[in-house]
C-alpha cells in the first residue's frame, strides 16, 4: 500500500490524501470488518460500518439463530451453548461465564455491600436487590400475577410465585432427586447431606445452615423481640411464635388429630400428641437406655446425667436446666401471673397451679389413695393423706 501523504493525485489531479485517492481509482479495498468480512477503502470508515451493522442486529447465533446488535455480546451468549466459565473465583475457584457475576460472587467472601437504602440505611451487594427493598417502604408492588392477582415488589418474586401454580420444579438434588421450584431451597437442601453450616454466630459461635436460623438465634443473646401482637402488645422473636400466639386470641386450631379428632392451635402439639396414640418413643438415653416419644425430653433428661443448667437467671443467678423451669422462675421477680380462670378471675403464675385450683369448680378428685379409696384434688393432698395409714 502506498505510503500516505497529503498531494496531488497523478490521476485526477485532487490535492487529497493519495493512498485513499489511489484506491477509489484502483478500487483497492485494503481495510477489512471483522464481523461480515467486507472491504472498505478508508480507515476511518471501518468503525463507522461496524456501528451500523451493531444497530441492523446482525450478529446471528449459529446455534439457536437468535440475533445481536453487538458482537461481544453474541460472545457471552455462545457461553450458554459451549458452557465455557472463563472467570474463575481465587478464594473457592467457583467459575462463571461473565465478569459481571464473579463480581458479585466475591462480595459474598467479603461481605462487601455498596448499596445502601437511603430511607433505613440497610446495605445490599446489589443495585437490583436495593431497588427491590425500596418497594417496602413505599408499599408499593407493582409486579402481578396474571393467574391469581397478588402482587409482589420485584418481578423475580413473580417468576417464582408462578411456579406454585403450574407446579414446575425445574432445580432437582443430584443426590436423593427431591425437586425444588427455587435454586436458593436446592442449595439449603444440599447442606442436610453435607452437613455444612457456614453461618456462625459471632457470640457463642454455634453454626447454622441457614442465615434466617442465625439471625433468629441471635435474638437470644440480644433479646430483640420485633415481633408484636396488635391484641395484647405481647412481643416475640420470631414471626411464626407471633402467628401461634395469635391462635390464643382467634380460638384457631388449624391441626387435626386424624384418630381422635382432637385439634391443636401449633404443629409441635399435634406430633406429640400422635404418641399417646402409638406409644412410640423414638429418642432413647445412650447413658440409661430410658425413651422418650420427643427429642427436647431427651436433651432435658440428659441433664440429669451431666449436671448441667445452661438457663440462667440474670436478676438472682440462678441456673436451671430446662428453659421452661427459667421462664416460671422469672415470674418470681416480676410478679407475672398469666393463667387466669375463666371462672372467678384468679391469676395464677403457673399453669399447674391453674389446673388445680379448677378442681375446686369442677370438684374433680383424680388422686385416689391405694389403702382406702379416698380421693383427692391434688398429688400433695394425697401424699399428706397417706401418712395416716403408715402409723
Amino acid at each position: 500500500m502506498s505510503e500516505v501523504r497529503n498531494c496531488r493525485c497523478d490521476i485526477c489531479g485532487k490535492k487529497c490524501n493519495l493512498s485513499v485517492c489511489e484506491c477509489t481509482h484502483t478500487k483497492e479495498n485494503p481495510y477489512h470488518c471483522e464481523i461480515c468480512e467486507e472491504t472498505i477503502s478508508e480507515k476511518a470508515n471501518i468503525t463507522e460500518h461496524e456501528q451500523s451493522l451493531n444497530d441492523k442486529k446482525v450478529h446471528h447465533c449459529k446455534i439457536c439463530g437468535k440475533q445481536f446488535s453487538q458482537f461481544s455480546t453474541l460472545t457471552r451468549h455462545k457461553r450458554i451453548h459451549t458452557g465455557e466459565k472463563p472467570y474463575h473465583c481465587e478464594i473457592c475457584g467457583k467459575a462463571f461465564a461473565e465478569n459481571y457475576f464473579l463480581t458479585l460472587h466475591i462480595r459474598t467472601h467479603t461481605g462487601e455491600k455498596p448499596y445502601k437504602c437511603e430511607v433505613c440505611g440497610k446495605a445490599f451487594s446489589q443495585m437490583s436487590h436495593l431497588a427491590g427493598h425500596k418497594h417496602i417502604h413505599n408499599e408499593e408492588k407493582p409486579f402481578h400475577c396474571e393467574m391469581c392477582g397478588k402482587t409482589f415488589s420485584e418481578i423475580s418474586l413473580v417468576k417464582k410465585h408462578k411456579r406454585l401454580h403450574n407446579e414446575e420444579k425445574p432445580h432437582h438434588c443430584e443426590i436423593c432427586g427431591k425437586e425444588f421450584s427455587i435454586s436458593a431451597n436446592l442449595i439449603r437442601h444440599k447442606r442436610t447431606h453435607t452437613g455444612e453450616k457456614p453461618y456462625q454466630c459471632e457470640i457463642c459461635a454455634k453454626t447454622f445452615s441457614e442465615i434466617g436460623h442465625l439471625t433468629r438465634h441471635k435474638r437470644f443473646h440480644t433479646g430483640e423481640k420485633p415481633h408484636n401482637c396488635e391484641i395484647c402488645g405481647k412481643a416475640f422473636s420470631t414471626k411464626g411464635n407471633l402467628t401461634i400466639h395469635k391462635r390464643i386470641h382467634t380460638g384457631e386450631k388449624p391441626y387435626r388429630c386424624e384418630v381422635c379428632g382432637k385439634a391443636f392451635s401449633d404443629r409441635r402439639y399435634i406430633y406429640v400428641h400422635k404418641n399417646t396414640h402409638t406409644g412410640e418413643k423414638l429418642f432413647p438415653c445412650e447413658i440409661c437406655g430410658k425413651a422418650f416419644s420427643q427429642v427436647g425430653h431427651l436433651k432435658r433428661h440428659k441433664y440429669i446425667h451431666t449436671g448441667e443448667k445452661p438457663y440462667h437467671c440474670e436478676v438472682c443467678g440462678k441456673n436451671f436446666s430446662n428453659s421452661g423451669t427459667l421462664v416460671r422462675h422469672k415470674r418470681v421477680h416480676t410478679g407475672e401471673k398469666p393463667h387466669h380462670c375463666e371462672i372467678c378471675g384468679k391469676t395464677f403464675s403457673q399453669n399447674g397451679a391453674l389446673t388445680s385450683h379448677q378442681r375446686i369448680h369442677t370438684g374433680e378428685k383424680p388422686f385416689t389413695c391405694d389403702d382406702c379409696g379416698k380421693a383427692f384434688s391434688t398429688k400433695r393432698y394425697l401424699r399428706r393423706h397417706e401418712h395416716v395409714h403408715s402409723y
